[in-house]
């Protein structure tokens, strides 16, 4: 899978975006854009976005998102993070709609931050698809198109206005229904342990105290990829020949032992970040998988 796409790459993939003054800072902190979806005749290709969009879809296509896909035959909202990759295969040539694209910076303002945490938007492992009705997708187009008169304005507090109006939509969307029939991919094995290695990686490297890993088990790998646990653990061995437990232990204990080389910081620090509840089961690891303590490995540099 390519790395992430950048909401520059983004940008230059777009008919007509490539040479608009669009920086990365336009609000000031971070990056917020709200477009129509007329451009959206073309194919999205499957990858993962540094960043998140969320569109209003109205045309008919598929939807690829982690291990699944889904065809899009009536209006629908798609949520998508920076977790899992997606794709879209137009099938009309007929696309209208909104979609709004913004950065994890531009949120981070945010004094609602926490409430949006537990939205679609944010929580991992949620349903990406929702299907608005007739009212609420007049609401939805609504909050959309006060979107865009807002970013056209000269406001000063225009920014907020925009975050006020994102959680509005979320908020909104979570009326409607979310999708039920999602379609499996034929290689959906091999898929399924493609992403869990890319997420896992992803993790890494933990750069500060301030940092630390935010999935540690194999049940919080197949919940932020929306499978199920059983069905992560039979890919990831059928795949590789290595269980997920012993992926994530070896990249654990190759994290652990470059900042036991590499920064001055204290043992138990570097236990915590890396998801220890204890230094002394940290310890237990480190020797378990490379036949020494943090200590002696510390001691064996000097």
């Amino acid at each position: 899978m390519n790395s992430a796409e950048s909401v520059t790459d983004f940008y230059k993939r777009q008919p007509g975006f490539a040479n608009l003054d669009l920086p990365l800072n336009n609000t000031g902190i971070g990056h917020f854009n709200v477009f129509s979806r007329e451009s959206c005749t073309v194919v999205s290709p499957y990858n993962r976005r540094d960043f998140y969009k969320t569109s209003l879809i109205i045309g008919r296509g598929k939807l690829y998102y982690a291990d699944k896909w889904i065809q899009i035959d009536r209006p629908a909202m798609l949520f998508a993070n920076p977790v899992v990759p997606y794709a879209w295969e137009p099938e009309s040539t007929t696309q209208s709609g909104w979609y709004c694209v913004f950065t994890e910076e531009f949120i981070q303002h945010s004094e609602r931050i926490e409430s949006l945490k537990d939205s679609p938007l944010f929580k991992i492992g949620s349903n990406p698809i929702y299907f608005p009705n007739t009212e609420q997708l007049d609401e939805i187009s609504t909050i959309f198109k006060k979107m865009l008169s807002e970013m056209n304005s000269d406001y000063a507090h225009k920014d907020d206005v925009l975050r006020s109006y994102l959680h509005l939509l979320i908020h909104e969307t979570m009326k409607s229904s979310p999708a039920q029939e999602f379609g499996a991919y034929t290689n959906a094995s091999t898929r399924v342990s493609s992403l869990f290695l890319e997420l896992l990686e992803r993790q890494f490297p933990v750069n500060t105290l301030d940092t630390g890993l935010q999935l540690k088990s194999p049940g919080d790998y197949a919940h932020a990829l929306s499978v199920h646990i059983n069905h992560l653990n039979r890919s990831v061995k059928e795949t590789t020949g290595k269980t997920t437990s012993a992926h994530i232990a070896s990249r654990i204990a190759q994290e652990a032992r470059a900042l036991l080389l590499h920064t001055n910081w204290n043992i138990a620090d570097i236990a915590y970040k890396l998801g220890f509840e204890y230094p002394s089961y940290f310890t237990n690891f480190f020797k378990k998988h490379t036949g020494m303590s943090p200590n002696q490995l510390r001691m064996t540099t000097v």
